[in-house]
Parts: C-alpha cells; sequence; structure tokens
C-alpha cells in the first residue's frame, strides 16, 4: 500500500506542475495586452479557471498521498507550514509556500466579486512566484532516477518561462506605444 501511495504523490506531483503550468501560460496570455478578444477571450479564460480547479485537485492529492505515504516523513503540520518537515526541510518547504500561496490566490478568487479590484490583483500576482517556486520543488524532490519525470518538469520551466518572458516582452512594447502615442497627442 505505501508503495502505491508513493507512487500516487510523485504522478500527482506532475499532473499538478503540468497544468499548473498550463494555467500560467494561459494566465500569461490572457493578461497580455495581445489577449484575445470577444469569444476566444471566453474560451481561455474558462480553460484557465478549469485548469486551475483541475491542477487543485491534483495537488491537493499529491498532498494527501505525501503525507499519507511512509517511505519519508513528512506530517500534516509540514504541509501547510512551511519549513517545519525534517525530510529535506528546504524542498518541502518550498512546496508548502507554494500551497499557502496557492490556497490566498484561490480564495481570493472565489471571493473575487466581495473584495476590491486592487486587493485581488495583489494576491493574484503572488501566483507568479507560486509557480517557479513549485518548478523548483519539483526539481529538488522529483524522483531523480526518473528522467520522464524529470524531463517533464524541465519542459514545465521552459515553457511556463517562455510564456512569462512573451509577457512581459508584450507588456514593455505595449507602454512604450501607449507613450509614443501619448506623447505624439502632446506633440
Amino acid at each position: 500500500m505505501n508503495e502505491l501511495l508513493w507512487y500516487a504523490s510523485r504522478g500527482t506531483g506532475v499532473a499538478a506542475i503540468v497544468l499548473l503550468t498550463a494555467v500560467v501560460v494561459l494566465g500569461a496570455v490572457i493578461a497580455g495586452r495581445r489577449a484575445p478578444r470577444g469569444e476566444g477571450a471566453t474560451l481561455v479564460m474558462a480553460l484557465h479557471r478549469s485548469l486551475s480547479l483541475g491542477m487543485t485537485v491534483f495537488l491537493a492529492a499529491h498532498v494527501a498521498t505525501a503525507v499519507a505515504e511512509t517511505y519519508v516523513s513528512i506530517d500534516a503540520v509540514s504541509a501547510v507550514l512551511p519549513f517545519t518537515s525534517g525530510y529535506e526541510t528546504l524542498w518541502v518547504g518550498l512546496g508548502t509556500l507554494a500551497l499557502d500561496v496557492l490556497v490566498a490566490v484561490v480564495v481570493t478568487s472565489v471571493l473575487r466579486a466581495r473584495l476590491a479590484e486592487r486587493t485581488w490583483r495583489r494576491v493574484h500576482l503572488l501566483s507568479h512566484a507560486l509557480w517557479p517556486v513549485a518548478v523548483v520543488h519539483g526539481l529538488a524532490l522529483g524522483t531523480g532516477d526518473q528522467p520522464v519525470l524529470r524531463g517533464i518538469t524541465l519542459a514545465c520551466a521552459v515553457a511556463g518561462a517562455a510564456a512569462l518572458a512573451w509577457r512581459l516582452a508584450s507588456t514593455h512594447a505595449d507602454r512604450d506605444r501607449r507613450a509614443l502615442v501619448a506623447a505624439q497627442e502632446w506633440s
């Protein structure tokens, strides 16, 4: 049974990082100044939300199986309080930190209609830290003798970094364009 939990923990962790990366990529598309419009925007937003929910389910299963399996000792407190695990304190702590940030993002997203836009946006921006922390957690604790699992996490790192670079590039290009247009209007 413990071996099954160990495999389930690894599998759900990989599924969670793949889905988290897809959510980050879609988030970069939605937030970019070159974001889709009309029905395309609605479809991308719906996909972003659905994949976020799926990722949350896989992450919950990952945490639950990591705590339940006994090959390494990670207790329930260490699953929610960062850097308290006796096993690989730093790497497990990063995963816990990512989980805590995700909880804050999910709670504020659920309560978005009741929060000020500025509050929601500030908390949601934490998701930009969540993803790289989760990738580092996966690379550090991922099964080193399983090149497929490591490769999937590395592919997620590349895909997410490319999406975030695109997002930053589009933001700066639009900011520069707006500044140029504003300067021409005042001339």
